[in-house]
């Protein structure tokens, strides 16, 4: 294995409750074996980039209640293309040789599963998004 895809690998966290069985599907296992612990591991990350996205987008998230600023999280993730795939090349930029090799055989399936943990991650920090925490 090369030396990248060693260090990737030891960077990741473990998630006990992200188990892989025989019976589940491929796509599944790579949800659970890869896409979880990337997505975990980047989670500070994805509150700076959506905090940047709302400033960018000149702070209307902040005048909505918090309904609708789960309705603004999602809507982000699946109607701005641009940042959509943005979102995803900092999770694929995290793969390994090998799991980018199983990622293109079905990336269609695969790119939804990681949109909505990435879109789950989002939504649970939305504390973290609050004008009193930008510093």
């Amino acid at each position: 294995m090369e030396k990248r895809d060693l260090h990737l690998l030891e960077m990741r966290p473990t998630i006990p409750s992200a188990t892989v069985r025989e019976n589940m599907s491929s796509e599944e296992k790579f949800q659970n074996q890869t896409l979880r612990p990337i997505i975990k591991l980047q989670n500070d990350l994805w509150v700076e980039v959506f905090k940047n996205y709302i400033q960018k987008h000149k702070n209307v998230f902040y005048e909505m209640d918090i309904k609708k600023r789960l309705a603004y999280i999602e809507n982000s993730l699946q109607k701005d293309i641009k940042f959509r795939n943005s979102l995803k090349g900092m999770v694929i930029g995290q793969f390994t040789h090998g799991e980018y090799q199983a990622y293109i055989k079905n990336s269609s399936a695969l790119n939804k599963r990681m949109m909505h943990l990435v879109k789950e991650r989002i939504q649970n920090n939305i504390q973290l998004l609050d004008p009193m925490h930008l510093v």
